[in-house]
Parts: C-alpha cells; sequence; structure tokens
C-alpha cells in the first residue's frame, strides 16, 4: 500500500478498471507473412486489427481508441473554423452519381450494386453527388451562405489491389468535408481556413507533415494541397526546392518550360524508316540503332472518354498520366489496349510513333529540344530515324514527365528539386462549380437573381493518419505512439501479481492516476516480466511505469519513456506531481 494515500476500498468499481487481463489485445510475437509494411505488421501484432478479407479490417479496442482520438482532434479543429458535422449515408442511389457523370467514369473502385427492386446504388468512395444534393434542396438564399459540412463516416473504394494494411485498404475511416459559396473569392476564403485548420489538426496530432501541391483527381477541381506524412516507409514521392518554399506531389510537380533553341529548325520529311526486327523497348532500340535514350522519342496511348489520346516524351523519361489527363480535359485515362492501337489506330504495339498520327497529341516539352531523333514507324519492325517537330501534328506542348531530383524549380530560380517520400493523410480542393452546376445547385443573390453555388471539398483519412503514425514512430521493438494518439498514456506493469502489496498498491496508483485525468492501463496478467516488457514496448504507450516487490522494498517505482528510453527511480511521494508535469508537457 502507499503510504500517505490511503485510498478508500470500493471492490464494486474494481471491474471498472482497464485492465490488459480484461481487454481483448491478443498480440502476437511474428507478423503473419502477408504483412508488407511497418504500421500493418505492428498493428497485428499489437493486436489492434485484424483481417476480415482484402483491404478490409476489425478495429479492435486499442485501435478504435487512437481512432478516436484523431476523430476529436479534427472536430474541434472543424467546429473552431464554424463548420458543422453531419453524417451522409455510405449507400447512394446512381441517379446523383449520373447527374455529374461520375457513374460512368469513376472506375471500377465504385462498388455497384442493385437492390431486390433492380434499383442501382454505389458504395461511397466520397459524398460530393450526396452532400450537393443535400444542400440545394435545403438551402436556397445567399443568406444561408457560406455553409461548411463535414462527417467523419466509413467509405469504400474497391482497389484492384489493396496492400499495406490500412494505407491502402478497401474500407477505410475518412473525415470529408464540403462547403458552398456565393462567390469563388468566398470559396477561396475557406480553402485556405481549411488549409490552416488541416496544419493544425497533423500538428496536434504529433505528426510531421509538409502540405504540397497535387493534381484533383477524380474529385475535380482547380486548386489543391495534400497533407504528407513524412516517412522513409512512405508511398508517395513528395518533391521540395532546396531554395524556396515550393513543394509538391509528383503528380503536380511542375518544370521550368526550356527556352526555346536559338539555331535554326531542321526540315520535316528527312527522316528514313529502317528495320528493328523484333526490338521494342527504348533501351533495345538504342542499342539497335547505337544511340542513347535520350535520342528517342516514345509515345503513349491512352483512351479516355472523348476517345484515344496520345503522349510524346523522351526515351529516357517516365510519364505522369495525371499531368496528361490534365492538359487533355479527359475524365477518364486508361492505358489504350492493344486492340486500339492496331486496329483503331493502325498502329502496331511496341512500333508506335507520332508520325502520321490521327488523334489528339500531347508533346512534352523536351521534345521541342530534341533534332533528328527516333520513333516508332507505326509498322510491325520499323523505326524512323531522323524525325523533327514538323514531321507531324501537335496539338500542344505540355509538362508531361516526371520530375527527378536534381531538376530546377520553376518557382525560383536557384532551387534544385529534392525527393523525400510521403504518405497522403489530407487533402484539400477548391471544387469551384463542377458539382454545383452538374446538379444545379442554386441560391438566389441580394437582387434575386439565380446563381450557382462555389463549392470546396477538403478530407483526411482519419485510419490512415493511424497507420502514419506508426510509419513515422517506432523502432525494432514495436509502436512509439505521439502522445495525443496514444491509446493510453501511462502503461503499468505490476510484476507478480498475485504478491498483495504489488496488487493493492498497483490498484491504488491506477486510481489515483485516473482520478488526474490521466489514461493508464494495468497490466494485472499473470505473466513473467519478460512477456510484459515486451508487450508494453509493442504496444507503445509513451511512459511505463513498473511496480514490483523489490521497488517496492527500496521505496521506488521506476518509470521509462517509451521514445527516448529513459528510466527514472521515482518515490511514491513525488511520483503523481512527476507524471502530471509530464502530462501539462506532452499536451503543449
Amino acid at each position: 500500500m502507499i503510504v500517505g494515500w490511503n485510498l478508500p476500498r470500493h471492490d464494486d468499481q474494481y471491474e471498472d478498471l482497464m485492465k490488459q487481463s480484461q481487454m481483448l489485445i491478443p498480440t502476437l510475437r511474428e507478423a503473419p507473412a502477408d504483412a508488407e509494411v511497418v504500421s500493418h505488421k505492428l498493428m497485428l501484432r499489437a493486436g489492434m486489427i485484424r483481417k476480415s478479407a482484402a483491404g478490409i479490417y476489425t478495429f479492435l479496442p486499442l485501435a478504435l481508441r487512437v481512432l478516436g482520438k484523431i476523430e476529436r482532434i479534427i472536430r474541434e479543429e472543424m467546429e473552431r473554423d464554424g463548420a458543422q458535422e453531419v453524417l451522409l449515408p455510405i449507400v447512394m442511389p446512381a441517379e446523383l452519381w449520373k447527374e455529374t457523370g461520375r457513374w460512368d467514369y469513376y472506375g471500377k473502385e465504385l462498388l455497384r450494386f442493385k437492390d431486390r427492386g433492380d434499383r442501382e446504388f454505389c458504395l461511397g468512395p466520397t459524398h460530393e453527388e450526396a452532400i450537393t444534393d443535400l444542400v440545394r434542396q435545403n438551402v436556397n438564399s445567399y443568406r444561408q451562405l457560406p455553409l461548411n459540412l463535414f462527417q467523419i463516416q466509413t467509405k469504400f473504394r474497391d482497389e484492384i489491389r489493396p496492400r499495406f494494411g490500412l494505407m491502402r485498404g478497401r474500407e477505410f475511416l475518412m473525415k470529408d468535408g464540403y462547403s458552398f459559396h456565393v462567390d469563388e473569392e468566398d470559396a477561396k476564403k475557406t480553402y485556405w481556413l481549411m488549409y490552416e485548420a488541416y496544419q493544425r489538426i497533423f500538428q496536434r496530432c504529433g505528426l510531421v507533415f509538409r502540405p504540397v501541391e497535387a493534381m484533383t483527381g477524380a474529385i475535380g477541381g482547380s486548386l489543391s494541397h495534400e497533407f504528407q506524412v513524412l516517412a522513409k516507409s512512405g508511398e508517395d514521392p513528395v518533391l521540395t526546392c532546396s531554395s524556396c518554399d515550393y513543394a509538391a506531389n509528383v503528380e503536380k510537380a511542375a518544370l521550368r518550360p526550356l527556352p526555346e533553341a536559338a539555331e535554326e529548325k531542321p526540315q520535316s520529311g528527312r527522316f528514313q524508316k529502317v528495320a528493328t526486327p523484333g526490338v521494342t523497348s527504348v533501351e533495345e532500340v538504342a542499342r539497335f540503332l547505337q544511340v542513347k535514350p535520350e535520342q528517342l522519342a516514345k509515345i503513349l496511348i491512352y483512351e479516355t472518354e472523348k476517345g484515344p489520346v496520345a503522349a510524346l516524351i523522351r526515351g529516357d523519361r517516365e510519364l505522369v498520366p495525371a499531368k496528361l489527363q490534365f492538359v487533355s480535359g479527359a475524365n477518364r485515362l486508361e492505358m489504350a489496349s492493344n486492340k486500339t492501337i492496331e486496329d483503331e489506330l493502325k498502329s502496331s504495339v511496341g512500333f508506335t510513333g507520332p508520325v502520321g498520327l490521327k488523334i489528339p497529341l500531347y508533346v512534352d516539352y523536351e521534345i521541342a529540344a530534341l533534332r533528328d531523333f527516333v520513333t516508332g514507324a507505326n509498322e510491325r519492325d520499323y523505326h524512323l530515324k531522323g524525325v523533327n517537330l514538323g514531321d507531324f501534328a501537335v496539338t500542344a506542348f505540355a509538362d508531361l514527365r516526371r520530375v527527378q531530383a536534381g531538376d530546377a524549380c520553376p518557382n525560383c530560380e536557384t532551387g534544385k528539386y529534392e525527393e523525400h517520400r510521403g504518405i497522403e493523410v489530407g487533402q484539400v480542393f477548391f471544387l469551384g462549380t463542377k458539382y454545383s452546376q452538374a446538379m444545379q445547385a442554386k441560391f438566389l443573390d441580394a437582387q434575386g437573381q439565380e446563381r450557382i453555388m462555389v463549392m470546396g471539398c477538403y478530407g483526411i483519412g482519419v485510419s490512415r493518419s493511424a497507420a502514419a503514425a506508426i510509419e513515422q514512430n517506432h523502432d525494432e521493438n514495436g509502436i512509439i505512439w505521439p502522445y495525443p494518439l496514444a491509446p493510453f498514456h501511462f502503461h503499468l506493469l505490476s510484476l507478480n501479481i498475485n504478491d498483495a502489496a504489488v496488487q493493492e498498491t498497483s490498484r491504488e496508483l491506477y486510481q489515483k492516476l485516473t482520478e488526474q485525468g490521466l489514461e493508464v492501463l494495468w497490466d494485472d496478467r499473470d505473466e513473467s516480466p519478460g512477456v510484459k516488457f515486451k508487450d508494453s514496448d509493442l504496444l507503445g504507450i509513451p511512459y511505463r511505469i513498473v511496480v514490483g516487490a523489490k521497488g517496492l522494498k527500496e521505496g521506488l517505482f521506476e518509470m521509462k519513456s517509451r521514445k527516448t528510453g529513459e528510466v527514472q527511480k521515482i518515490p511514491p511521494k513525488d511520483l503523481l506531481q512527476q507524471v502530471l508535469q509530464i502530462h501539462v508537457r506532452e499536451q503543449k
């Protein structure tokens, strides 16, 4: 018993304690073989999640506590800026999606089905249509605007290859928000308000992150920023400038247009057809014709809802499909099939080129600097040498290639790109009237004239943020939770729980700490100290307090920081004060 505390005993309250022996925390010594990334392995080993189906997981008590803390931070910051919480249905009628056209071009990630009445529905991967329908039915005056609504809800996207646990699952927890405005100026005010709110949210979560410019993708719109948690295991390349604040994801990262060559441009029609039997890849063609890969121009064909389009980039470069989608204005972009290339374009797979190609052709800036380059001849086993820009029709020049570390920053004169890895945990979009126009979400202005609402959209991956926190905070022994997200603040370990003094002291200590609002998990299991220490490291609770017979004899408790490994021996009379000081410091 802790001398001087003299807490009364109330046996009927003991079952309310957070005892590890009574909680569902099925830890594993080894991760399942199909677990790939650190967060997936550790969340399985720490008994936080269990797989139900590919990309679909059950959240166990510890994970649910973490998600609840992320949700609380989000709600507080959203409400601070005047956003109101709603809850939209996950099942949506096809009619809403058909109004915007996304029923046809969203892709197979949209899980479609029919009810018993043969009516078409989908599981919501996102809720632009549903929220716009709600607002158009209930808002009709400029006096009701601006309006900022958000929800925290399950989403479903039928990913072709779900992987990495919660990082790229099919079912996931997401916060999505939508704002409605009288004009673009007002919408952009809220956009930047949400941008700042998102920075506060991820700061409060204890994450190291970077906002970066981004493409809008299937959501649409004209302005977007992603919030990337920086981690070596991150799936997304993030490009930052060495000299200025410019940062973007790999889809958005821009290149400085090359200055137009001053010398006289070569005449067209000087190219010659050469046999290249069975030679299709850039490396093979370069080797066969004894030229460098950068002297080749490769063409890539994509199918869109408007028909096929082509992109031409240097042979040693990588195309960014999102850039092609943006410049072509396509809603859907998929790699063209062999049938399209051979039957519709009258070309040959592996030998396609721009000369004589009769579809829209978008050409990367770098091609403008090439002279007498090599391309496919649109005929099996043949290429063209000595091709120049005047030999084919160009729809538009554009920045199409993937930026690489060392490329010049387009935002300043001296900076070079540096590449990092990131995990996207949030994104904000300026949507404009993409959805409100299609769904006729109108309001009456001060002059009584009908106008279309202007929209913004703001998302956070709640379950992905939990996984990202682990990717950023772990060691070889397990998770190291940031204090604001930890399922518990303190892990109380009772060594030899069958010792009456250890048990009674632990119980009193637990009650004293929780009375101060601290979250404590009491490991009261009848397990060896080694098992308890290993599990404690695995669970990653920020501070571990050990009560053992040896310490009681010495009149000391042991407290260890999971993050730093620092161990302190603390007398009982000083423990509460030190714990409270830690709590105050960690809350800042």
